[in-house]
């Protein structure tokens, strides 16, 4: 395998110095003038270079894609038209962190002879290009150059995958999208190493550049690894499967063999935006709209019956419920009293994770002699819950529409899909599949055990969630020295700029760090309870896991009450303060209520909240912070109920690993 990625990806073209061919400029920016994107056309080549307020946060980069009948999309290029535009609009988002977003860009299309465009963005926040096939014939895509080279040697965050075994040695394509970054100045990552995005880069004036794609519906998904233009990162894509062999008991498929072609594509195609997101402070990143915002409309009108909100999950756990009269298990007994506990809480749904269907058969459509479905899902109607059922993508591919009619018309709400550990064409296809198909009976669709979101919710909203992102699940088989602390104050400015992440928290055996072990039937969590409350204020996540046991929450039924009633949608989303691997506070409010909540990292610290964004007046405020032993045992908090001024300030003490969490109500 490793002499056929050699092959399928060689660097296209060797770029001379522009200045060598006769060129023309083309310069786009955005409305406030910020963000400057040039398009340089010579005799050979397409390179672009964009600048924020001055300062060239990517530097001239060339642009490519080779067909594999020779032809190379931006090779000799002759400009046939130019045309711009402008739009300022406001989008309506059903399912979102935010009630409305502002659209506002101007674009510039460059058409080119031989059937093809280039179209860049420009936002007051970022810049995108695309690719625009025009050809009338279906082709071959053997390679694509996409590359971003900076002006100098910059620091980044990179998160490898870490790669499954297959054929004796490990695939980097192959792997759930599940690691913590790395903080590295670029010169001094493995040159060896890729890795998934998006990954973050720290330009001039510590400004940063979040890369990523979006709009991703028929293409391979975008890893990076060194370009060979000064300092540079370079797009590297898995080839399309040839051979793939059911494994895992037939839930999953892995590739063999792979085509000397990353896509099939059916002539006229828009490809995947390269997104460059620019924030001049950190915590910008954290309510950025620009993949949602690029992404495909949404391509059906009713969303009334996507329903977001919490859920009672039963695998994290390990089925590990006690003071019962019954042997806990994959059981009807066992989910009534899941049921029973969402029930009380108010919490929406209870998920069937893995194990209700029969082992082995990989057939949807079996149920295990121990489950009863029908009736499950009459008790759980009889107490306001939802049922939402786990499945393994080779096992939901098999015949998806068949699975999801039979489900929908038996009451159940949504499926949990899980094991595709991989994003070449075929899986990218797959997921827009399911989600299409699960739209078609008004299905919840959570994407598990796959890569980064790229707008897949905004074009089918029942797209509920997305793993790619290393959770607490990790934590039950974490390796010595692994830190989901440090992970927890990262992954927010980077992953979650892609989209919402299935991470799972809500532990409730909460340590400090020399207490921690990995235990698979019974974990815990890095850090103090805070923290872990905090979480669901912190992380985008329209669909939101309750990960421990009922009847550990039910011991600590005060911060399951408060954990249960927080909003997992919401009407604004507004970053406080906050440093990439330190710290985080954020404000979020739904229906007049606001939740503020905050992180740190293992380091303790004092954090001070203008509350001016209140409004005027008195409020209410319930208040969890870390207790004065949580540096000590992670379980210590303290819970208040006070009235607050908006013309004051709040002061919080975080602990080591600690956290705070806040609701205000007027």
């Amino acid at each position: 395998m490793k002499r056929v990625m050699k092959k399928l990806f060689p660097v296209l073209l060797v770029i001379a110095p522009l200045s060598v061919y006769a060129q023309k400029v083309y310069e786009l920016k955005d409305a406030s003038g910020k963000v400057q994107v040039n398009v340089t056309v010579s005799d050979k080549v397409v390179a672009y270079s964009v600048l924020h307020e001055g300062d060239v946060m990517v530097d001239q980069s060339p642009i490519s894609m080779k067909l594999t009948d020779g032809t190379v999309f931006g090779q000799n290029p002759k400009v046939t038209k130019v045309s711009r535009k402008s739009v300022n609009e406001t989008i309506y988002p059903p399912i979102y962190k935010k009630k409305s977003i502002k659209d506002e860009f101007n674009e510039i299309i460059l058409d080119f002879k031989g059937g093809y465009s280039l179209v860049f963005r420009a936002y007051e926040d970022g810049a995108a290009y695309r690719f625009v096939s025009k050809l009338k014939k279906p082709f071959m895509v053997e390679s694509e150059q996409a590359t971003f080279c900076f002006p100098n040697d910059p620091k980044v965050f990179v998160a490898s995958p870490k790669g499954r075994m297959n054929e004796g040695k490990k695939d980097p394509f192959y792997s759930s999208f599940q690691n913590t970054y790395l903080e590295t100045a670029l010169s001094a990552w493995n040159k060896e190493e890729i890795a998934f995005l998006p990954v973050l880069v720290e330009g001039k004036n510590q400004k940063k550049i979040c890369i990523t794609e979006a709009d991703l519906l028929n293409y391979p998904g975008m890893y990076v690894k060194h370009g060979d233009c000064g300092y540079s990162l370079e797009g590297t894509f898995a080839a399309y499967p040839k051979t793939v062999v059911d494994e895992v008991r037939g839930l999953k498929g892995v590739v063999k063999s792979r085509e000397p072609y990353i896509a099939k594509v059916e002539g006229k195609t828009a490809f995947p935006w390269r997104v460059m997101v620019i924030s001049k402070n950190d915590t910008e990143l954290l309510s950025n709209d620009m993949i949602y915002k690029l992404a495909t409309p949404a391509q059906f009108s009713d969303f009334s019956w996507i329903k977001p909100g919490k859920v009672a999950w039963d695998w994290w756990n390990d089925w590990n419920i006690y003071n019962v009269d019954f042997r806990a298990g994959i059981n009807n007994e066992t989910y009534k009293y899941y049921i029973d506990f969402a029930s009380k809480f108010g919490i929406e749904y209870v998920i069937l994770d893995e194990g209700w269907a029969v082992p082995g058969a990989a057939d949807l459509l079996k149920v295990i002699p121990e489950i009863d479905l029908k009736e499950l899902i009459s008790y759980a109607k009889s107490k306001n819950v939802d049922l939402i059922l786990w499945a393994g993508y080779r096992a939901f591919e098999k015949d998806m529409d068949a699975v999801c009619k039979h489900y929908a018309a038996m009451g159940i709400k949504g499926f949990k899909i899980d094991f595709m550990d991989r994003d070449d064409q075929h899986v990218i296809e797959f997921n827009r599949k399911a989600v299409e198909t699960g739209a078609k009976y008004k299905l919840l669709i959570d994407l598990h055990g796959t890569s980064k979101p790229t707008g897949l919710q905004r074009t089918y909203p029942n797209t509920i969630n997305f793993e790619g992102v290393h959770g607490l699940e990790e934590l039950k088989w974490a390796e010595p020295g692994t830190d989901q602390v440090v992970y927890d104050v990262t992954v927010p400015f980077i992953r979650m700029v892609a989209g919402p992440m299935d991470y799972t928290q809500g532990a409730m055996n909460n340590v400090i760090m020399k207490n921690f072990n990995a235990v698979y039937t019974e974990p815990m969590s890095q850090g103090t309870r805070c923290r872990q409350l905090a979480l669901y204020t912190i992380f985008d996540s329209p669909i939101n896991m309750l990960c421990d046991a009922p009847t550990n929450y039910m011991k600590e039924e005060e911060c399951t009450k408060f954990i249960a009633a927080i909003p997992t949608i919401w009407e604004q989303t507004l970053p406080i303060s906050g440093k990439v691997g330190e710290y985080i506070v954020m404000a979020r409010e739904k229906d007049g209520i606001w939740y503020v909540g905050g992180l740190t990292d293992w380091k303790e610290r004092d954090v001070e909240i203008d509350l001016s964004f209140l409004g005027k007046g008195e409020f209410n405020a319930e208040i969890f912070k870390d207790g004065i032993n949580a540096d000590r045992v992670g379980k210590d908090y303290k819970r208040e109920v006070t009235r607050i001024s908006a013309d004051k300030k709040l002061k919080f003490h975080m602990a080591p690993g600690g956290g705070f969490v806040v609701k205000i109500t007027r």
